[in-house]
């Protein structure tokens, strides 16, 4: 099983290959995660139901205050900040490193199990909720170690515009303090450590009748397509990012930087096409962060159909 750490060729898909199956792991505070969002978001839009995937969560932090990292140089939450502050300006994700001197999550176990128990209203589900915490946390300042706002993030996608995936809000709460989910995510620990997987993301790909592969940690896109490769040799996409307001309204809402991702272009021609889009009345720009200093691009309500 070779694991994939280099650059590697645009992939191209011949009809007909089996789907490679990608098992994710990773976690809710996993600041690497929320950075690999836009090669992880152009991956499954291009390639679409070629691929398939599930999530294990990794557990990354299961007490903030014993957590001891010496090769980042992590001994106490306060630690973390730094670290955020070079993923961001490393991977031009949007990360607000400040919640680790205001209220850090001491945590991630329990939004890990709040994933599980979102999961059991189906994968998709799951999806929805693992990046509603992960915007929660890295732009918004938010615990997501506290109940109380795990809730208040299913309250969001419960009644989010429009409903993508359907989560029962009374359901999740009963879940969310259950033995299913926290028993989901006993297995998922499990896995993390017979595989002894210790850097998120990391992923690993298969297929039924071929090869597979592991790539680990925050990888440039075109690693992914070697990847894919090596797995699959006939794997090509199904279709590339052509419009803006397609892309955004494929995922409802998305940054700045994960359209700069899928469509491989200069930042200042992509704030370019986003002006436009505004301008025209089918995207619109709401503020996002604890001080409005970031941006998510969303459909315009007059641009959805209903």
């Amino acid at each position: 099983m070779p694991v994939l750490s280099g650059a590697g060729g645009r992939s191209a898909l011949a009809r007909g290959c089996s789907a490679v199956e990608i098992t994710y792991y990773t976690d809710p505070l996993c600041s690497w995660s929320w950075a690999f969002e836009p090669q992880w978001r152009r991956l499954r839009y291009e390639f679409g139901s070629q691929i398939t995937w599930r999530y294990r969560m990794g557990g990354m932090i299961a007490d903030a205050l014993k957590f001891n990292d010496p090769l980042n140089s992590i001994s106490r939450p306060a630690h973390w900040g730094p670290q955020w502050f070079e993923v961001q300006q490393l991977s031009g994700m949007p990360i607000d490193d400040r919640i680790w001197l205001g209220d850090p999550p001491l945590s991630s176990y329990p939004a890990c199990i709040a994933v599980k128990a979102a999961e059991l209203q189906g994968p998709a589900v799951g999806e929805q909720y693992l990046r509603r915490l992960r915007e929660a946390v890295m732009l918004e300042r938010r615990n997501i170690a506290r109940r109380e706002t795990l809730l208040a993030m299913a309250e969001d996608i419960a009644g989010d515009r429009p409903p993508q995936a359907g989560l029962d809000l009374e359901r999740f709460r009963v879940d969310l303090g259950g033995s299913e989910a926290l028993e989901a995510f006993r297995e998922d620990l499990k896995d993390v450590r017979y595989r002894e997987i210790g850097r998120f993301p990391t992923m690993m790909l298969g297929s039924p009748d071929g090869p597979s592969a592991v790539i680990v940690g925050y990888r440039p896109y075109q690693v992914f397509c070697a990847a894919l490769l090596s797995v699959a040799p006939g794997l090509q996409p199904l279709r590339t990012a052509s419009d803006v307001s397609a892309y955004v309204s494929a995922w409802d809402r998305t940054t700045e930087r994960e359209l700069v991702e899928a469509f491989d272009l200069e930042v200042e021609v992509v704030k370019q096409q986003l002006a436009e889009a505004i301008r025209a009345g089918r995207l619109t720009g709401e503020s996002a962060g604890v001080d409005g200093q970031y941006t998510y691009y969303r459909p315009s309500d007059d641009s959805i159909d209903t």
